[in-house]
């Protein structure tokens, strides 16, 4: 049975698997089925031999140096990073015969690996740990990228939304790998290899990373199973755009696949049966059948128009938080980019990017949308991300507040910093003339900073104009973000000043509730289905109507299909999510009537327990399958 909620359906629970292995005799062998539990990365099923790719570990066996060795062990240093960069190179030039979907989510990442290897923060802290403390190259590269690495996670910690932890993950991820590139031409210890990789089979390895990605041939790959990674690294939206299921992070795997097993995975729920019996194998032999058929109809969703039953036109954009993310847009039918965050231009660089360089990148982006909106927030630093850059100029302090939350972020850094913002706005203003754009602050919380940020827009526009620059002949719309109570209360103020509203329901929840959901603690308080951050989404939507502004939501709440149609009850009509998210949001959509969403969030919102609330929305989401 297909899922209400549109995505693939999915094998029975462990618990059943299990009976089944009690009672059933194996398909493979003699060995008895285990199902095991890991995170679904990239949707699909898939049924093949295993097949193991280790990788021998890089020893290091020595860890102090004398003084004399100092400059020789610099140049064995340069030596590693020529050969690293050499490596890369080859790996670029490997990427022609990949989709077009995998090459633009590896090709941006290798020239940040490429990067890193030039006069980068890890560079320079390697070598001064050779110089000062005397280490030997490859313990002085792997002390180096830790350190790095623990910073930038640690600050990650500190951060309000799972988009800002994952993406200080992405880059601590990044360091390392530097790190382990060069350790291992260091100590000449040999890369994994996937020559002997048969048609049809699963690949297991402890850990893939987006360079061994990059060396997979979909065509010939059934499936990938890891014991480590995680839904939201480089690897898992390398996987996805191959488009190979993938379940990542199944503790105990190593133990429990052998090459030569046979193993069924499921990429949507996670799941992975070890010798399985005749009878999961036939059942799974299904699921592969009823996946493909699944396909087939987002596909044709993907050409379809976003209305209800009743003709009721819906918006659904994608989030973007780095460019290598725009073929996953293309595919998902997405009308436009409701949120483009630029936090990406910051990171992992020395200096702050110059207008040029930023208006060359809005550009790109705005081109390869071919005339779909694109919504681009201004910089967002909270103090939990890690960006060289900003400390390097002085522009925020090395050691952040003690509750980012609610320190200086947003649009109170950039009203704070007037030459860091009118660069920004000047390389989006000149973007603008190659599609439509709008403009968004992040963080506003008063009607005073919507004023201040407009009076500079207006003011880089005159400049620019004078310079004799590009420009659309109307400026782009200047919005903002609702992501705190007090910009949700004032939304009748606010919305004489912004041109339009973006709900950002991820911080608003956190903020109306008191609860950071990164600590486990109080993570289970964290409810977007609390009655006061829906009472505050439909008081903001209520204004913004009122004022006749375009109004939309880009949390996880508006990527949620159950939640959508209670959202379009309170009025809403555009939506902002992963872009995975848009074939399921779309189907559902398509299946309701407007008047019915009405109803159904009138009654929703008399209610004030959560859980009767979830139960309301799971029956509704039924009744509409």
């Amino acid at each position: 049975m297909n899922r209400t909620d549109g995505t693939p359906p999915t094998p029975p629970p462990a618990p059943q698997h299990k009976r089944l292995a009690r009672t059933a005799a194996p398909a493979t062998g003699l060995k008895p089925e285990r199902v095991m539990i890991g995170i679904p990365v990239s949707p699909g099923v898939a049924i093949g031999p295993v097949f193991g790719a280790s990788e021998p570990a890089a020893e290091i066996t020595r860890f102090k140096i004398h003084a004399a060795d100092i400059a020789a062990e610099g140049a064995r240093l340069e030596a590693a990073i020529t050969q690293s960069r050499r490596q890369l190179g080859k790996l670029r030039g490997r990427l022609t015969v990949l989709p077009e979907e995998s090459q633009a989510e590896i090709a941006p990442l290798i020239e940040a690996y490429i990067r890193m290897l030039g006069p980068s923060r890890l560079i320079r802290g390697v070598k001064k740990r050779i110089e000062d403390s005397l280490m030997s190259a490859e313990s002085a590269v792997v002390a180096e990228a830790d350190a790095i690495a623990a910073t930038i996670v640690s600050h990650a910690e500190q951060g309000q939304t799972a988009e800002d932890r994952a993406g200080s993950r992405r880059q601590a991820e990044e360091v390392r790998e530097i790190g382990r590139r060069l350790v291992r031409n260091l100590t000449h210890a040999p890369f994994r290899s996937f020559a002997g990789l048969p048609s049809g089979a699963v690949l297991f390895s402890e850990s893939l990373r987006p360079a061994d990605a990059a060396l997979l041939d979909p065509a010939k790959l059934a499936g990938v199973v890891t014991e480590e990674g995680g839904a939201d690294g480089h690897t898992a939206v390398m996987l996805r755009a191959l488009g190979v299921p993938a379940v990542l992070g199944v503790a105990g795997a190593g133990h429990a696949i052998k090459p030569g097993d046979t193993v069924v995975i499921d990429g949507t729920a996670g799941m992975v049966i070890v010798n399985p019996t005749a009878e999961t194998l036939a059942a799974s032999r299904k699921m592969v059948t009823a996946f493909a058929r699944e396909r087939q109809r987002y596909a044709r969703l993907r050409r379809l128009p976003a209305e209800t039953e009743d003709g009721e036109a819906i918006q659904l954009q994608a989030n973007l938080e780095l460019p290598v993310e725009l073929p996953l847009i293309a595919q998902s039918g997405a009308v436009g980019i409701g949120l483009l965050r630029t936090e990406f231009l910051f990171m992992n660089r020395e200096t702050v990017p110059e207008e040029d360089v930023q208006a060359e990148s809005y550009r790109t982006i705005v081109e390869a949308m071919n005339g779909d909106p694109v919504t681009i927030r201004v910089l967002d630093w909270g103090g939990e991300k890690e960006i060289e850059a900003l400390s390097a100029a002085g522009i925020v302090p090395d050691i952040a507040d003690t509750n980012p939350a609610l320190g200086l972020r947003g649009i109170r850094l950039l009203l704070r910093q007037p030459e860091l913002f009118e660069t920004q706005l000047a390389a989006i203003l000149r973007a603008a003339a190659f599609g439509p754009v709008r403009v968004m602050l992040p963080m506003v919380t008063n009607v005073a900073e919507v004023r201040a940020a407009r009076e500079i827009y207006e003011r880089v526009a005159r400049r620019l104009r004078r310079r004799g620059d590009r420009l659309p002949e109307r400026l782009p719309p200047l919005g903002i973000m609702i992501e705190t109570p007090g910009a949700a209360l004032s939304a009748d103020a606010l919305a004489l000043e912004a041109d339009f509203f973006a709900i950002g329901t991820n911080d608003l929840t956190a903020y109306t509730l008191a609860v950071d959901r990164g600590e486990s603690e109080v993570a289970d308080l964290y409810d977007p289905l609390h009655p006061a951050v829906l009472r505050l989404i439909q008081f903001a939507t209520e204004a913004a109507l009122r004022m006749r502004r375009p109004v939309s939501v880009c949390g996880e709440m508006g990527g949620n299909p159950a939640i959508v149609p209670l959202l379009m009850g309170m009025g809403l009509r555009s939506f902002s999510m992963n872009a995975a998210a848009v074939p399921r949001v779309k189907q559902v959509v398509r299946g309701v009537e407007i008047d019915a969403c009405v109803r159904f969030a009138r009654r929703v919102m008399e209610q004030a327990d959560p859980a009767t609330i979830r139960e309301m929305i799971a029956a509704f989401a039924k009744e509409n399958a």
